[in-house]
């Protein structure tokens, strides 16, 4: 069966799908341009989901499957050479085992060819200070900030150090020294991690996700010791994000808090996938870049006024609203006017602008 498994990883992944769908009940299911579409195979049997599993344990370098029996999630990453890297995520539902399989590519296409910005690129001449990527689940922030890093690497002579949950893209030194610690595998927990790439000489660190305040708070420490951070937030929306960071922390400590981030973050990128006319995937994105009247709005108190900043800022590739970013995907024809209507956040004010 390990055979067939392989086949059945190297002919999803032919696809384009970007997961694979592994759960008893139903047949093999993949999702392709974020439609899940059904295979065609018979629905899968408990029995079915362990053997394709428990190949895909033995295919990650005969991985242990005993930790995932006995507490019913696992999350890890293998490759296949010659096809791709597969980011795993198992668990148990009604008895059975499951898993999702998220597809990830060997080489990072060109950040052009994905609709990144060169201001996003951009952000790797930061010497210090933090960045945050945000959106939904699978909505390209890892893809965007492996690009940073990537020509982070390419380009500067920087210690990188990348903490991951699991590990997707691997970074081979170029210019840059990168070291990729994995969460669970190469170390403990992310701020375990973060505390001791503190003492390990980095001069950028990538911190998969924030997770609680702990992490948050000594991510903004080594932001303001003259390290460049990037993380991620499952937020949508630049003021919401500041928000979500602030509201993280006990009342006594969030005004300390909000001082101190207006003033080491440099950036928030937030972004989604919206279908295009071609019925493939394309990001649109907000961009918040740093600017003392955005410090002083944070360090005041007067976060929701950053969405009027955003909105009234025509022409200006540091400061873009999510409704001005899909208003110009429509306008250059790369989406509907449906599309840019269905994902705006104030879908009033973009029939105005379209």
């Amino acid at each position: 069966m390990t055979e067939n498994t392989k086949e059945l990883l190297r002919r999803i992944s032919a696809l384009g799908a970007s997961d694979l769908f592994i759960v008893a009940g139903r047949p093999l299911s993949y999702r392709l341009n974020n439609q899940i579409i059904q295979d065609d195979s018979e629905r899968l049997l408990p029995g079915d989901t362990r053997e394709i599993i428990e190949d895909i344990y033995r295919l990650a370098e005969d991985r242990n499957i005993k930790t995932f029996e006995e507490t019913g999630d696992d999350d890890f990453s293998f490759a296949l050479p010659g096809i791709s890297r597969f980011r795993v995520s198992a668990y148990k539902q009604r008895g059975s085992l499951a898993a999702v399989i998220r597809m990830i590519t060997f080489t990072l296409p060109l950040p052009r060819e994905m609709g990144i910005p060169d201001n996003i690129i951009g952000l790797s001449a930061l010497n210090k200070g933090l960045v945050l990527v945000t959106g939904p689940a699978g909505s390209g922030k890892s893809t965007t900030l492996s690009c940073i890093i990537d020509h982070i690497n390419h380009t500067q002579e920087k210690h990188i150090i990348t903490l991951e949950d699991p590990l997707e893209y691997l970074h081979r030194h170029d210019k840059s020294i990168v070291s990729q610690r994995e969460i669970n595998t190469d170390t403990e927990s992310y701020v375990t991690a973060l505390r001791a790439a503190l003492r390990q000489s980095p001069d950028v660190i990538l911190l998969g996700e924030m997770r609680d305040f702990e992490t948050m708070q000594v991510a903004m420490t080594a932001a303001e010791t003259g390290h460049l951070v990037f993380s991620t937030l499952h937020t949508i929306g630049t003021a919401s994000t500041i928000d979500r960071i602030i509201d993280v922390f006990p009342a006594n400590q969030q005004r300390q808090i909000t001082v101190q981030l207006s003033m080491v973050l440099q950036a928030v990128i937030c972004q989604q996938l919206v279908p295009s006319v071609r019925g493939n995937l394309i990001p649109a994105f907000e961009i918040m870049t740093m600017n003392p009247a955005i410090r002083n709005m944070i360090r005041d108190g007067k976060v929701p006024q950053i969405d009027g900043i955003l909105y009234s800022s025509a022409n200006n590739e540091n400061l873009v609203a999510m409704d001005t970013s899909l208003a110009a995907l429509c306008r250059s024809g790369q989406i509907t006017e449906e599309t840019a209507l269905a994902y705006a956040s104030n879908p009033e004010m973009m029939k105005r602008k379209l």
